[in-house]
């Protein structure tokens, strides 16, 4: 049975109190619109602008069982919607903070976190300057819509992450991402993409910022490849429908994981 999914395009401010309203505003609008879950792009909590240092950006941060995320969990049991939502979450550093991103059901029970592993140290951006890395990739997590497999923005970039946590069962890869604009960047952004969804048999959803740095083109991707869903440049909420008959299905016909032939490939190296 398909599941109504809502992406939120967002563009942070540099005030939390500001973004944690509109965030609140807009779990409200997703059970309105009958969304199962509603899924919000990295770096929702605030925007960092350049010139802030990371001692500053880190004593904005918070532990993951702090205000805000407490503020959006008693919001998803209210409102009886799942939400993947963004932090910065404290880390043992005093100018370092973690990435992290976590689902949270409808129960308002925290399900799972994950850490960014991957960070965009890349074309002219050092996020290791402000963040620091995960250490762990968590496994697969039952919600409404799907077995959810977390990742973050960058780590589109890596398809042995997406491969293996399709693998372990993911049906829904989660993406949330403040993708830079530069040159061919929405192109790289949109093949990549469509690339973890044809190459596992799987959706992903991709929620983005959009303005400041950022390029918007939240989309949503089904297994066969269509982009069902491109937010383009406006901000809000749009919603998505999800089927997991259709991963079933497209992984029967093109059994890619089925077809892999890892006996061979550590004798490849990397």
């Amino acid at each position: 049975m398909a599941k109504t999914v809502a992406l939120v395009q967002f563009r942070a401010s540099t005030r939390k109190e500001d973004n944690t309203r509109r965030i609140l505003a807009h779990i409200r609008e997703a059970a309105d619109r009958g969304a199962a879950l509603c899924a919000f792009p990295e770096f929702m909590m605030l925007y960092t602008p350049p010139g802030q240092s990371a001692r500053q950006l880190a004593r904005s941060a918070e532990p993951v069982d702090g205000e805000f995320v407490g503020r959006i969990a008693d919001a998803a049991r209210d409102c009886s919607v799942e939400v993947v939502g963004t932090l910065y979450e404290k880390s043992g550093s005093r100018d370092r903070v973690y990435d992290t991103s976590f689902l949270v059901d409808s129960s308002g029970r925290l399900v799972s976190t994950y850490r960014k592993v991957h960070l965009y140290d890349a074309l002219g951006f050092r996020e290791s300057g402000k963040l620091v890395p995960g250490s762990r990739i968590p496994g697969p997590q039952r919600s409404a819509a799907g077995r959810i497999g977390m990742m973050i923005c960058y780590d589109l970039r890596f398809p042995e992450m997406s491969r293996r946590l399709a693998a372990l069962g993911a049906e829904i890869l989660v993406a949330p991402s403040a993708w830079v604009r530069g040159e061919m960047k929405e192109e790289h952004w949109l093949a990549l993409n469509r690339a973890r969804a044809v190459e596992n048999g799987c959706f992903v959803v991709s929620p983005d910022q959009v303005g400041n740095a950022y390029c918007g083109r939240s989309v949503a991707v089904d297994p066969f490849g269509r982009i069902l869903l491109d937010m383009g440049k406006g901000r809000g909420l749009a919603t998505v429908e999800i089927d997991g008959a259709q991963v079933a299905r497209i992984r029967r016909e093109l059994p890619l994981l089925d077809n892999r032939r890892t006996d061979l490939y550590a004798d490849l190296g990397g």
